[in-house]
């Protein structure tokens, strides 16, 4: 939020990428590289999420396999969290294992009781290489966790097991985005 604009008011809406999409399934690459290039895909991952509707976004969601996520996302207070993070790395994730709703853009409709820890911790550094740590609770350890499963190619479904990863599954072949791979 430099000079006080408003994140992703700049930024282009880049093509979501979807279950099946081999972007979505790969570890991504760090970002060794800080420049205008880093901030330019940033603003459009926030004007992106919010086009979508979202709380997080990675940036293998739209097709960049670089270790980013942006995020405008409340507690369980509903104290908003707005910030990206670069070459994020998930340091911790303890507390209470909560099982609660949740989904995701790549999977759009699509939504199952994942569990979770109840607070994670993310270090990594912003877009002009300074060190950050963002710590969260509640729902917004949950989004953290999420992004950072992104980052892994790994999706929510992933953490699903038995009957709710075969419900969530049958939901996204059946939903008219799908790609007929979609499994």
């Amino acid at each position: 939020m430099r000079n006080g604009t408003i994140p992703g008011s700049r930024g282009l809406i880049r093509p979501m990428r979807l279950l099946g999409d081999p972007v979505l399934g790969a570890p991504c690459a760090e970002v060794e590289e800080y420049g205008p290039g880093l901030a330019t895909l940033i603003e459009d991952m926030y004007a992106t999420m919010y086009a979508a509707r979202g709380v997080g976004l990675a940036a293998n969601q739209i097709g960049v396999p670089l270790r980013v996520f942006v995020y405008d996302c409340p507690d369980d207070e509903d104290r908003r969290h707005l910030g990206h993070v670069v070459n994020p790395r998930l340091v911790e994730a303890d507390g209470v294992r909560v099982r609660g709703p949740e989904g995701c853009l790549s999977l759009p409709g699509v939504e199952a009781g994942t569990p979770r820890f109840d607070r994670a911790v993310v270090e990594g550094t912003t877009m002009d290489g300074a060190p950050v740590r963002v710590e969260g609770t509640g729902f917004f350890a949950r989004c953290l966790q999420h992004e950072s499963d992104h980052l892994d190619g790994g999706l929510f479904t992933d953490r699903l097991t038995g009957l709710r990863r075969r419900r969530a599954l049958r939901a996204a072949r059946r939903a008219p985005w799908s790609a007929p791979a979609a499994s």
